[in-house]
C-alpha cells in the first residue's frame, strides 16, 4: 500500500513537470540491503526523487517497514514543488506547502460531552450484565 501511495504521488509529480516522451533521467541510485533496507534517489527533467527504506521491529516479533522521502519538481508558473512523506506502523503523513492543510475539528456538542463522560465514570462490566441476563 505504501508504495502504492509513493507510485500515485510521482505520477502526479510527473503529470505536473509535463510528461516528455524522451526525458532523461540524469542520475539513479539504488541500493539495497541484505536486512531488508533500501536507498532509491534519481533526477532528471527538472524531477528529483529521494527515498529511504528500513525494516524495524515491532511488537509480537512483526516487522516494520519504514519508508521516508521526498520529491520536488517545477510547477507550470515556475515555483518549486518539494514534498515529503514517511511510512510507517502509524500510517502515512505527506506534507507539503503546495498540500491543503484540513480545518480544525468543531467542539463536540455538549450532549456527546456528557455521555462521553458518562461512560467514562460508568465502565462496562461484562460479568454483571451476563449475570443479570442468565439469572
Amino acid at each position: 500500500m505504501n508504495s502504492a501511495l509513493f507510485v500515485v504521488m510521482l505520477f502526479g509529480a510527473a503529470c505536473a513537470a509535463g510528461l516528455e516522451k524522451d526525458a532523461p533521467i540524469e542520475s539513479q541510485v539504488l541500493e539495497t540491503d541484505i536486512d531488508g533496507g533500501f536507498r532509491n534517489a534519481w533526477s532528471g527533467n527538472g524531477i528529483s526523487v529521494q527515498e529511504l527504506g528500513s525494516v524495524k521491529a515491532g511488537p509480537d516479533n512483526t516487522l516494520i517497514q519504514v519508508i521516508q522521502g521526498e520529491y520536488s519538481y517545477k510547477a507550470p508558473d515556475g515555483s518549486i514543488i518539494k514534498t515529503l512523506y514517511i511510512a510507517d506502523e502509524n500510517g502515512s503523513r505527506v506534507e507539503g506547502a503546495h498540500l491543503p492543510v484540513a480545518p480544525p475539528a468543531p467542539e463536540l456538542p455538549p450532549y456527546i460531552a456528557r455521555a462521553l463522560e458518562w461512560a467514562k465514570a460508568h465502565p462496562y462490566n461484562e460479568e454483571a450484565v451476563l449475570k443479570k441476563t442468565y439469572a
